[in-house]
């Protein structure tokens, strides 16, 4: 129970300190090498109903430890869906991080899909 409320209290602090939706949209999208762009499924795929979120364990003091770690956790998610899911391959994928001082936790957030079977 404390975990979950000082997990909340970090990031109720991270949100108090982010800049306002206002002046995020002005500024540039960031470029995100590890997602793909979020659009349809991929040309002969299907794919699950829904989408699914993996954060990985805790704070990282990298935050592309963080991003694997998150991408890993969706991932092990998404093979109990679909046992060949990739996160390259998965629809609407995104993948968000926040920090806390020099440590960061990501969240990767995705429908999984997988080659449509052949007829």
């Amino acid at each position: 129970m404390q975990r979950i409320a000082l997990m909340g209290a970090v990031l109720l602090g991270v949100a108090a300190v982010a800049p306002p939706l206002a002046q995020a949209a002005d500024s540039p999208p960031a470029s995100d090498s590890a997602s793909p762009a979020a659009s349809g499924p991929p040309k002969g795929y299907t794919c699950h109903d829904k989408a699914l979120t993996g954060s990985g364990p805790g704070f990282k003091s990298s935050q592309e430890e963080s991003e694997d770690a998150a991408i890993n956790d969706w991932l092990s998610k998404a093979t109990a869906v679909f046992a060949d899911s990739d996160w390259n391959t998965a629809k609407d994928s995104d993948l968000e991080c926040v920090k806390q001082g020099l440590y960061s936790k990501c969240f990767a957030t995705g429908v999984p899909c997988h080659p449509k079977p052949a007829q």
